[in-house]
């Protein structure tokens, strides 16, 4: 979930880049690239990823019978 938020971040900062405009607050396109390389450093540490546990611990989850 980071990484996509990450990627429309990055996509933000580029666009500002491209049209030389910055946002009201000091947000520039550096700005954006900042943030996006923050998400993206969280995401490969693994914050805000869900991990499923099952009672059994058993990758195919239920036995067939």
């Amino acid at each position: 979930m980071l990484a996509i938020v990450a990627a429309i971040i990055f996509g933000l900062g580029f666009l500002l880049d491209l049209v030389g405009a910055s946002i009201p607050g000091g947000f520039s396109g550096m700005t954006f690239a900042l943030l996006g390389l923050a998400l993206l450093a969280l995401h490969q540490a693994g914050v805000g990823t869900a991990s499923i546990r099952t009672g059994s611990g058993n990758w195919r989850g239920r036995a067939r019978r």
